[in-house]
């Protein structure tokens, strides 16, 4: 089986992590889709809701798809880098494909993350395109890992969540509705988040 890792702070899960999600699976990139939210301690990230909130999020949004999963795994009192995590699950799933799920952007500076250039050389990359983000230089600077890294034809849109934050704060209530799941939203709105 092909496992999908797409990891991300989900702050809140918005319509497009899903949709994207669906779209592997359907054009057969991949069998399964493990959403694995960061933890509140990754340094980059200073607004996160509580691990608790946002894990409540995703699992709304994945509902009752069987395809989809969450794991708990980066919820940690530490930081916990991308290596260790596909270690992880190259460890639970041992007789699986892992795929590491990826926009452009990050594809760009994967070399700088800890142990970047392995990750590249053990792992295979889906690469959702962005079109902001012009792809040719990268494959170059990457040219020697380039069996591993798939040119997906699935397009990250601008959405993001900071965005629906900015929203949410400024109570744009009717903007963001059709940006969310329904149960996410709802969930947003019963318990006053961002706002």
């Amino acid at each position: 089986m092909k496992i999908g890792i797409f990891g991300g702070s989900f702050n809140p899960p918005h319509k497009r992590h899903k949709e994207i999600a669906q779209e592997l699976i359907r054009n057969h990139y991949v069998d399964e889709i493990i959403f694995v939210p960061t933890g509140t301690k990754y340094e980059y990230k200073s607004n996160l809701l509580s691990n608790e909130k946002r894990l409540t999020m995703i699992k709304l949004m994945i509902g009752q798809d069987q395809n989809m999963k969450v794991s708990t795994y980066e919820l940690q009192d530490k930081v916990v880098y991308t290596y260790q995590t596909l270690e992880h699950f190259t460890r639970k799933y041992p007789h699986d494909e892992i795929y590491f799920i990826c926009g452009t952007d990050n594809l760009s500076y994967i070399d700088k993350w800890k142990h970047g250039n392995e990750l590249l050389k053990k792992y295979k990359f889906l690469i959702i395109k962005r079109s902001t983000h012009n792809i040719e230089p990268l494959l170059e600077k990457y040219k020697d890992y380039r069996d591993h890294i798939i040119i997906t034809n699935i397009e990250e849109d601008t959405l993001s969540s900071s965005e629906i934050r900015v929203k949410l704060k400024n109570k744009q209530l009717e903007e963001i509705k059709m940006l969310l799941d329904s149960r996410v939203y709802q969930y947003i709105v019963k318990n006053k988040l961002y706002s």
